[in-house]
């Protein structure tokens, strides 16, 4: 399955263990991950400036991601009306990746429900449905 992990939920894996790295794990194992340009260059804000890691460990995730992960380059933009403007490119990466299910915790994304032009999920209910579908 193509798995388009949004930036708090790549944050969580890298940061913190627990559901978010769970996830990243078994996408990494069993799945393709899908990141996008606007994602990397997020993830690459809130690591170094938020999180305040060194720049070495910084360009190491986007390294790796770059490796492991099909990148999608900013492409044409959906047209759609949400809460957060800014989420727009995100789900538009998505789409363009081909991704069948967007792992985010984001609530205005999550909130989208049938609106959204692919599954959108929150970390524990993507874990829900692998394992499910692994029974």
């Amino acid at each position: 399955m193509r798995v388009f992990l949004d930036t708090n939920v790549l944050v969580s894996a890298v940061s913190t263990r627990g559901l978010c790295s769970d996830v990243m794990q078994i996408c990494l194992a069993e799945h393709q991950i899908v990141v996008g340009q606007t994602v990397l260059e997020e993830l690459e804000r809130v690591l170094g400036s938020k999180l305040r890691l060194p720049p070495a460990t910084v360009e190491e995730m986007d390294s790796f991601l770059r490796r492991r992960a099909v990148v999608i380059e900013a492409g044409p933009l959906l047209t759609m009306d949400l809460p957060d403007p800014t989420d727009i490119p995100v789900l538009s990466e998505a789409c363009a990746g081909g991704a069948e299910v967007l792992v985010t915790g984001d609530r205005d994304l999550l909130e989208l429900g049938s609106d959204a032009p692919l599954p959108i999920l929150s970390p524990r209910d993507f874990w829900e449905r692998l394992r499910s579908e692994a029974r």
